[in-house]
């Protein structure tokens, strides 16, 4: 399958969206959210990624990610293939009341192609759409932190414990991120720290 957007400058912040196949909610389980928080640290740390937002909802993951290594598709490859490989480990290892059921979905998701040969995880493709403009990025990150706002699970974004809205709006996360108002990519003005703090 040729996807029809890929990553053209390795080097620039994309929008990035990875998908759980079949849309299975496996992230309704904070054990494997947790799991996600885990590998973006160890990204973060261990493999140049600079990460500016993120949310984890059910069954999928927005980010807004640059890699200082300038080697982005290489970045996003090894995030999904270990957070896959981990998740489903998790899977078969933890009490897990839809396992067989989750494990079926991912078994057949293997059957139209031969790169996965026995589970598939994520779906194929990460929608990747380059930050061309600090608008740009301010929308991005406003889809991405109102996204559990919109699916009704909090009143506030910043009170989403999956989120970046909360580094963003009080400083503190769970992961850190290189918030869009540092000078270093000066994508940010008072408006939007004002707008912010209205999550």
């Amino acid at each position: 399958m040729i996807e029809g957007f890929v990553i053209r400058d390795q080097s620039l912040p994309h929008f990035i969206t990875a998908t759980v196949v079949d849309w299975i909610d496996v992230f309704s389980r904070k054990i494997f959210r947790d799991e996600v928080i885990k590998c973006f640290d160890y990204c973060i740390k261990n493999k140049g990624m600079i990460l500016y937002g993120y949310v984890i909802m059910s069954n999928h993951i927005h980010i807004i990610v640059q890699s200082k290594d300038e080697k982005l598709s290489d970045l996003i490859r090894d995030f999904k293939k270990y957070t896959a490989k981990t998740i489903l480990d998790k899977i078969q290892s933890e009490p897990e009341s839809r396992r067989e059921w989750m494990l079926e979905r991912f078994k057949l998701a293997t059957q139209t192609h031969s790169r996965n040969k026995n589970y598939q995880f994520w779906k194929y493709g990460n929608h990747p759409e380059e930050i061309y403009s600090n608008k740009f990025m301010w929308s991005k990150l406003d889809y991405i932190h109102l996204n559990p706002v919109r699916a009704g699970l909090v009143e506030k974004a910043s009170h989403y414990l999956y989120s970046s809205a909360s580094n963003y709006v009080n400083d503190v996360g769970l992961v850190f991120i290189e918030k869009a108002d540092n000078p270093i990519v000066d994508v940010m003005n008072l408006s939007n720290i004002q707008r912010y703090n209205s999550y």
